[in-house]
């Protein structure tokens, strides 16, 4: 299994942050995905190179500003998926974003960590306007 790490600082509060992440319908910071559709604790979506991917989201917890989901149906087999985001504040006008990915089989890590490294960029631009 191999385990993906980014941490990366934002110009903005944990809360302005966390506001964007907790909303799990929404899609506007990947770029690859279009539209996001929810069935009860899954999310289902397409996503470029990836076909559809159905994640279930296993902690939304507000307090802690942790967000963790696992992809459970896609195109490819993998045998484990686990991701968690946790937005920590830094000051009242900046924060971190601590994102962690474990995959297994690793041959798809490179896919997904430049799925969260495209990501990371599409946080900055929805920050932006």
């Amino acid at each position: 299994m191999k385990v993906l790490k980014e941490e990366i600082a934002y110009d903005c509060s944990a809360e302005d942050l966390w506001s964007i992440l907790s909303d799990v319908t929404r899609c506007d910071w990947v770029p690859s995905v279009q539209e996001i559709k929810i069935e009860g604790d899954c999310r289902f979506f397409e996503m470029d190179g990836m076909g559809v991917v159905k994640e279930k989201i296993l902690k939304k917890d507000a307090e802690n500003m942790l967000l963790q989901y696992s992809a459970v149906e896609t195109r490819t087999p993998i045998n484990h998926h686990l991701a968690s985001m946790n937005v920590q504040p830094i000051n009242e006008k900046s924060c971190k974003l601590i994102w962690t990915t474990e995959i297994d089989p690793e041959i798809y890590a490179e896919a997904i960590h430049h799925g969260m490294l495209i990501s990371i960029e599409g946080i900055k631009q929805v920050l932006e306007k």
